[in-house]
């Protein structure tokens, strides 16, 4: 993804901590006191997300998608070019290896695959963190240390993992920062993002760049496929199921792709591809038409390091969603009762409450809602009643059911585009939609609040046949499998 669309999944829904209860230091509320009650009635208003506004954006997403086919720049949406043509089909056999460079970590894979029968027969990972000092070093010092440790991730290769002798092993790149790609494996650098800023790889090939240092350290490699997260996912989907025609990130940041035709493509100038199909990146959370923002979202986009940017991903993504509430519960503090007569000094520090904080007093179904008062006081420092903590949990489902009704009709948006260019070709059959990313697999209220805009704006009988499915950790397996799908020899 392109600008601040992190794919690093939202960690693990856990427990309240249960370390020691810290001092609370609070600040006197302010003496122009409203209610609780009025601030929460209003942002029920303002965060709404009826069916005809629902519609009204994602007709609005599928408009922004034809412009941006249309000519860059045209709309928020980037709609970028994969130069994915050919998609898994299970005939792809060999041993691949995929390397996923998306922040401060990056994780080498090999897959072995078997071709129709076999499938994948074996799988295996390692995860290296990235000094800091690297973040901020020459691009040759960088991609040496990354190339270094994948060469020796391929020592350790045996057992069920076996390379053809004679043949360079290839590798499917995964980097999720700005790159203009102008192949399936090349793409130059626009910036670095995400804390990075390392020195003569701006302008460059990144594939050419990694390539080179494999070639310092000895290995024996090459990049066949350079893919975007979501791109992945969709190929990594797509090779367990033929009707796989859209993938959707939702973790830190969110993205979607899907599935093209290219006679769709007006500013495609190259030479039609020979399946007359390929994937496009839309990088939607760029998206901004018709979204019910709230003061609360408006201010956090004024703090945040891109303002005017990103704001569908910052009304539905996991980086976002706890600090929307943080700001919401902070104002009922500051100008409400609904901590008393002091304000918590740490409630007034930005992200300190976390969408996994959230998910979990949701679910809180104790009598007094125990779990609610457990993360109140670890979190905020914030000593809680009864009825302060039911308005709480009424926040956290406000901000949860916006975020998943707006990201449902986002698909929906995407499904509408594409049945819009092939009548039938998607509503009058089986379509899955891939999901990854750990706001979808950890939160269960904002999933069913995500399946529930879908099916009401499909209406019962288009949505059976739209089927909005969990697809773990699909992108490294795809990225492997585009390796496979674009590689020099022949399977």
């Amino acid at each position: 993804m392109s600008v601040i669309t992190a794919t690093s999944a939202v960690p693990p829904l856990h427990s309240p901590r249960s370390t020691p209860r810290p001092r609370v230091a609070m600040m006197v509320r302010s003496s122009n006191a409203v209610s609780a009650a009025s601030i929460l009635t209003k942002l029920h208003s303002d965060c709404a997300t009826p069916l005809p506004l629902l519609r009204q954006v994602s007709h609005a997403m599928a408009a922004d998608m034809r412009a941006g086919l249309a000519a860059d720049g045209a709309s928020d949406l980037k709609m970028i070019l994969s130069f994915v043509d050919s998609l898994p089909t299970g005939d792809e056999n060999g041993l691949y290896y995929a390397l996923d460079l998306g922040g401060t970590n990056f994780r080498v894979m090999r897959v072995q695959l078997g071709g129709k029968e076999g499938r994948v027969v074996a799988t295996e990972f390692d995860q290296v963190t990235i000094p800091h000092e690297l973040m901020f070093a020459t691009s040759e010092e960088l991609f040496d240390f990354i190339a270094s440790k994948l060469a020796k991730f391929v020592e350790k290769e045996g057992g069920k993992f076996e390379s053809r002798r004679g043949r360079t092993r290839e590798v499917g790149f995964t980097f999720s920062f700005a790159v203009k790609q102008t192949s399936i494996n090349s793409g130059v650098l626009i910036k670095w993002t995400k804390g990075f800023a390392v020195s003569g790889t701006e302008g460059r090939d990144v594939v050419a760049c990694l390539n080179e240092a494999m070639g310092r350290q000895g290995l024996n490699m090459r990049v066949s496929a350079l893919v975007n997260d979501t791109v992945g996912a969709l190929a990594g989907a797509r090779y367990w199921d033929d009707n796989v025609m859209v993938a959707v990130i939702l973790g830190t940041g969110t993205n979607a792709s899907y599935v093209e035709r290219v006679d769709n493509i007006p500013k495609l100038h190259a030479p039609k591809s020979a399946g007359g199909s390929t994937i496009i990146n839309t990088e939607w959370g760029a998206f901004s038409r018709g979204l019910p923002l709230t003061e609360f979202d408006r201010e956090m986009d004024a703090a945040s390091i891109n303002p005017g940017q990103q704001i569908f991903e910052k009304t539905i993504s996991g980086m976002y969603l706890g600090e929307i509430v943080r700001r919401v519960l902070h104002r009922m503090a500051e100008d409400a009762t609904l901590f008393g007569d002091s304000i918590p000094e740490k409630l007034q520090m930005p992200f300190s409450l976390r969408t996994p904080d959230i998910c979990t007093m949701q679910q809180d179904s104790s009598k007094d809602l125990e779990v609610v008062g457990s993360i109140l006081y670890d979190v905020a420092g914030v000593n809680s009643k009864l009825e302060s903590r039911k308005i709480v949990v009424d926040v956290c489902e406000t901000i949860a059911k916006r975020g998943g009704r707006l990201a449902g009709a986002g698909i929906v948006g995407i499904l509408q585009k594409m049945e819009g260019d092939s009548k039938g070709a998607v509503f009058g059959k089986r379509t899955v939609v891939a999901m990854d990313g750990g706001l979808y697999e950890h939160y269960p209220e904002y999933r069913r609040h995500l399946q529930d805009a879908v099916t009401e704006l499909l209406g019962p009988e288009i949505s059976k046949n739209i089927i909005v499915q969990h697809s773990k950790d699909g992108s490294g397996i795809g990225a492997a499998l585009l390796a496979a799908t674009n590689s020099i020899y022949p399977h």
